[in-house]
């Protein structure tokens, strides 16, 4: 069936339009009067067609954003709990989501369930939008007869998850933008302004202090090679991507993120609470603990940490517990390791993991406050002494010539 755009009046004179997934036109115009709306023919068009064809480039487009993920998933569940069929659902869902993407993905989905598949099957087909946890918890949601909850409890994660990463992200927006901004005086400072001063100072004809020739060395030198040293970064920027992309390089950066000081430590906790989370949620919701295990595995995103969660997969079906490769990975923390070993004794294993993941969110929340205050006094000491160390080198010769004439 294909999809046409509508527009058309209500009995109280209001303009709607929308979208309607009909067989033909004539299906169009009969959906919307048993909606009760008055259809207006010159504005009802098949979408995808002349003027509405739409212009894809790879790499642009939109995205999902995880807050319209998580208020299409609370929505599903309201709806599901009201007794509402997941076909119709979907179809309001489809209607009223602001997110083109989500919309078109949505469609998809409802024609998959109306041909027979499962609410699971259809979400897998989907990866960039439904990840494995998502489809995962839904299966189980579905052959447990919990669908409500399962959604309730995914939508909270997404709204964790997302809050944990805002989190880290804004603490790395201010020194970022301060590095930026001063890369960009520095390079107009060498580039524009001390030509200027040596044009000046070449005129008098004396020598000039050692700091003043240096940095005048350093202007002229960062002249000629301006372009070369855009190009050598670009090239290192790509080859460091292209590396990222073999298994070694992938597990080679990733283990040295982790050894970076202070923020090696800030990704350590992250991957503890984004484990932790992952684990609880699908336990919980009924899901085997070697599925499981993979899942978070492939969500860590980090290899060294994939691998050491990975290796536990291994330790569980070699008759083994979860904590003891946990523990040799030497990546997770003694105490976590310790209370995992206690919540697979006592068997609340998912309780025990819902409790670190509350702990160590508390963790990131003081490493990220740590990580800000400690980096906000280096750059400012930083740039104040390579602005500073510019300006009074340039302004050197000024000095030394009021001394001579005072």
């Amino acid at each position: 069936m294909a999809v046409f755009l509508w527009e058309g009046k209500t009995a109280q004179g209001r303009v709607l339009k929308g979208e309607i997934e009909a067989s033909n036109l004539e299906a169009v115009f009969a959906i919307l009067r048993d909606r009760r709306i008055r259809p207006i023919p010159n504005r009802i068009r098949e979408k995808g067609r002349g003027l509405d064809a739409e212009i894809k480039i790879p790499g642009f487009g939109e995205k999902l954003k995880a807050r319209d993920l998580s208020v299409f998933t609370r929505q599903f569940a309201t709806m599901i709990d009201a007794g509402l069929p997941i076909v119709q659902c979907l179809d309001i869902q489809t209607q009223q989501s602001e997110s083109k993407v989500l919309r078109n993905t949505l469609r998809a989905i409802k024609q998959d369930v109306e041909g027979g598949s499962t609410l699971a099957e259809a979400l897998r087909k989907h990866p960039k939008i439904f990840d494995d946890l998502y489809v995962n918890m839904v299966q189980a949601g579905e052959t447990g007869g919990v669908l409500n909850a399962i959604l309730n409890r995914i939508a909270l994660f997404i709204e964790k998850a997302n809050k944990l990463k805002k989190k880290v992200k804004g603490a790395m927006i201010y020194p970022c933008t301060i590095i930026v901004v001063a890369i960009v005086v520095v390079a107009i400072l060498l580039i524009f302004v001390i030509p200027v001063f040596a044009e000046l100072y070449g005129s008098m004809g004396k020598a000039l202090p050692a700091p003043t020739q240096i940095t005048i060395n350093i202007s002229n030198w960062f002249r000629a090679n301006f372009l070369y040293m855009i190009f050598v970064l670009v090239g290192i920027i790509v080859g460091i991507r292209f590396y990222y992309q073999t298994d070694n390089g992938q597990m080679n950066i990733d283990r040295l993120l982790l050894r970076l000081p202070v923020v090696g430590d800030l990704l350590r906790k992250v991957a503890v609470a984004r484990f932790s989370q992952n684990m609880a949620i699908l336990l919980s919701s009924g899901v085997p603990i070697l599925d499981g295990l993979a899942i978070t595995a492939r969500t860590a995103g980090n290899r060294v940490i994939e691998k050491a969660i990975m290796d536990s997969r291994v330790s569980i079906s070699q008759g083994r517990t979860v904590a003891e490769p946990l523990r040799e990975s030497k990546i997770f923390p003694p105490m976590v390791c310790q209370m995992v070993a206690v919540g697979e004794n006592t068997g609340g294993l998912d309780t025990m993991l819902r409790k670190v993941a509350e702990l160590y969110e508390d963790e990131v929340d003081d490493a990220v406050a740590n990580l800000t205050a400690l980096m906000e006094p280096m750059i400012m000491v930083v740039l104040g002494v390579i602005l500073g160390g510019l300006v009074i080198s340039m302004y050197l010769p000024i000095f030394q010539l009021g001394s001579v004439v005072s």
